[in-house]
């Protein structure tokens, strides 16, 4: 090579370097300062979230708002609307090239809750947000299990809270009043029972109301005579101001609500109510999937499932479901015979299944568990079991709230599936190990979208058998029996919101294909009629994640485990179904590379989008 031309070389390749050095030296600084400043947006935005939230912070165990209730007020959620739209700007507006794989997904999470925010918002469902399942007047007596009571700071906070529920009670009415001007209306039947809900809570003696309990426990570190004081003061507030608002609000609701609610049972009947279902659909499925393929999809679980029933029953003898179940229904060794059998059962069931954790799970939450009653008040429209998280700081447990009101009607062959759906490894297993994922924002922490929580929580009672449980065959042919009830689901909420079903059509398809009892039945169809599409989220997500498992061991072979997995699937926070697709794909893939590469040796899939 002439001398010349390999010092022009050298002198290009110098010059090259340098350049891209020195591009380096300006990129740097800039990725750096795009990735803080997304960070701090996400910081930003979360604060917001726990502040115009106050009782979600609680509940996270973050009390600088343990004084204050949400704000109901017209201008403030016009307020949030605006804030809403700005966040979504400021994010969309940020450039995630070259960030890590995980905050290009904080962003994408983000955008989507923000845009299904602003989407749903067109429907206006804070004018329609009362019901016998949900509502201000259930939420109230509820905050004693999420507020902390360890100090005097502690009680002095809930009872200004006391003292705060006729506002929220009273905004409340204003947007009701609201609902009925612009037909946004709850079936009449629901809130009926709604006014008797707040009337039964209105009745009660003061110290003997929910919002008494925190009152007749102190904590030692309290004197006898500030408890003395703060009880005073705490049952005053509950004669002077919750109880009158709750009898104002009963009497609103039975006189001036409750007679303008709708005659047909299904959301089709309001005013644009198929666009307004299709997207409760598309929020509760995170999917595309359109409520005709649901129903469809649910009408071959149901058949699916019952030829599984059939088998059981054959093993004791019986040629159809009817007669064996009706021999179930009169044997009394079947059902419960006090509330506490109902609880020790749970306990029983979830001890069980904690040593068989570590089989299933490379990671293990570090939360507690604890079995408790569902409060009396509410137990009449509360589902079976029901589970509510831990705080984030450890100060409570997770709680798996079990109904046992009317045991003497209750089965108790559902209760094993069900302690493995609210407890470990289901709910419990997902919200907590979320929660002590350092590496996410506190927003991926503390994330829930419908089909996969209660996606996962079905999945989960799948698990039991797998690991050997279900040894009676009547606690088997109870997990089956909720398995059924959540393939129904699928059916009876399309066929109500969707194929204008009547009420009564949905309680004849519950007794032509499940075992449920009339107590169930009723509660469950009523649950549909006020909550539409929630319950789709179950089997759907509980089907991904069964999809997910089947394509993971095919691509994989004998390099496939299960603790992996279930890790993978657990440690991204909960995720919409199609990113948890990509996330478990991306995973086999990672899982075929030698055994030197990593997850930053992938080239990773773009999504910001």
């Amino acid at each position: 090579m002439p001398l010349l031309v390999k010092r022009i070389r050298i002198t290009a390749f110098v010059l090259f370097f340098c350049g891209a050095l020195g591009a380096a030296a300006q990129t740097t600084p800039k990725l750096d300062a795009r990735r803080k400043a997304l960070n701090n947006l996400l910081a930003e935005q979360w604060e917001y979230n726990l502040r115009t939230n106050p009782l979600f912070a609680s509940s996270l165990g973050d009390k600088r708002w343990n004084d204050k209730l949400p704000d109901f007020s017209q201008e403030f959620l016009d307020k949030d609307l605006v804030e809403t739209q700005k966040f979504l700007i400021r994010f969309e507006a940020i450039d995630t090239t070259g960030f890590p794989k995980e905050e290009i997904l904080n962003k994408r999470l983000m955008i989507r809750d923000l845009k299904m925010s602003l989407e749903g918002a067109r429907f206006k469902g804070w004018e329609m947000n009362v019901t016998q399942q949900n509502g201000v007047h259930l939420y109230l007596p509820q905050l004693v299990l999420i507020h902390s009571f360890q100090s005097l700071k502690d009680y002095e906070d809930y009872i200004t809270r006391l003292k705060l529920m006729p506002r929220w009670l009273d905004q409340t009415i204003v947007q009701m009043r609201k609902g009925v001007a612009d037909k946004l209306m709850p079936p009449r039947f629901l809130l009926e029972k709604v006014a008797d809900q707040a009337t039964a809570i209105a009745s009660q003696m003061p110290g003997d109301s929910p919002f008494a309990k925190p009152f007749k426990n102190f904590p030692k570190s309290i004197s006898e005579k500030d408890q003395a004081r703060i009880r005073d003061q705490g049952i005053a507030a509950i004669r002077d101001a919750v109880l009158p608002a709750y009898s104002h609000f009963a009497k609103f609701v039975s006189h001036d609500y409750a007679p303008y609610g709708r005659t047909e049972v299904g959301v089709w009947s309001l005013p644009d109510g198929d666009n307004y279902y299709a997207f409760r659909v598309k929020e509760s499925t995170t999917t595309d999937l359109t409520p005709e393929q649901i129903h469809q999809l649910g009408l071959a679980q149901v058949k699916e499932i019952e030829a599984s029933m059939k088998d059981v029953a054959a093993q004791f003898g019986y040629k159809d479901l009817k007669a064996f179940d009706a021999a179930n229904a009169a044997d009394p060794k079947l059902h419960a015979h006090s509330r506490q059998q109902i609880l020790d059962l749970y306990n029983k069931y979830i001890d069980q299944m904690n040593p068989k954790l570590p089989g299933l799970f490379g990671r293990l939450p570090k939360a507690k568990l604890e079995v408790l009653p569902v409060e009396e008040f509410r137990e009449k429209e509360a589902s079976a079991a029901s589970y509510q998280p831990p705080a984030l700081d450890g100060s409570r447990p997770g709680h798996v709230m079990v109904n046992t009101g009317d045991f003497e009607k209750r089965s108790v062959l559902d209760i094993e599936t069900t302690a493995y759906h609210e407890g470990v490894p289901g709910h419990h297993m997902q919200n907590s190990i979320a929660q002590e994922l350092p590496e996410l924002p506190p927003f991926r922490q503390n994330e829930y979208y419908t089909a996969y929580s209660e996606g996962w929580a079905l999945y989960a009672e799948h698990l039991g058998k797998e690991v050997g449980f279900f040894e009676d065959p009547y606690s088997y042919y109870g997990h089956l029996q909720d398995d059924m009830l959540r393939a129904i689901r699928l059916v009876v909420d399309t066929g109500l919101h969707s194929k204008h079903w009547t009420r009564q059509q949905v309680v004849d398809f519950f007794h032509d294909h499940s075992t449920e009892d009339e107590v169930s039945v009723q509660s469950e169809t009523d649950r549909y009629i006020a909550w539409p599409a929630q319950a789709l989220g179950y089997k759907i997500g509980q089907l991904e994640i069964l999809e997910l498992r089947q394509y993971a061991k095919d691509q994989l072979g004998d390099k496939f485990d299960i603790r992996a997995f279930h890790d993978e699937i657990l440690g991204g926070g909960a995720l919409p179904m199609d990113v948890l697709k990509e996330r478990i794909q991306d995973w086999v893939a990672l899982q075929k590379l030698p055994p030197h590469a990593t997850r930053e040796t992938e080239r990773p899939r773009s999504l910001d989008n």
